[in-house]
């Protein structure tokens, strides 16, 4: 399966999706389920990571300083994305 595509959602996979959540949680049988407690070789990001871009940008010079200054300096996409979403109203992504 390529990993950029997900199956297409059918009214029959909807339907059945639809059932599964509207079970109660104690009516779903886990027992074949083994529990993982050790995460010790976990990998990050092994099967999700968001696309991304390199660009280039201008910032003004007191707002490059104030990244620069922050314990996480090179994070700006966090608080520009929060940005937009609280100037736009919509969620972006």
């Amino acid at each position: 399966m390529n990993k950029l595509h997900t199956p297409e959602r059918t009214p029959e996979l909807l339907a059945e999706s639809a059932r599964l959540a509207a079970l109660p949680d104690e009516t779903i049988d886990v027992s074949d389920i083994p529990l993982k407690l050790d995460w010790s070789n976990a990998e990050r990001g092994k099967f999700h990571r968001p696309l991304k871009q390199q660009v280039t940008l201008r910032r003004d010079a007191d707002v490059l300083h104030w990244f620069k200054i922050q314990s996480r300096p090179r994070r700006p996409n966090p608080h520009q994305r929060r940005l937009t979403e609280e100037t736009s109203g919509n969620p972006v992504g």
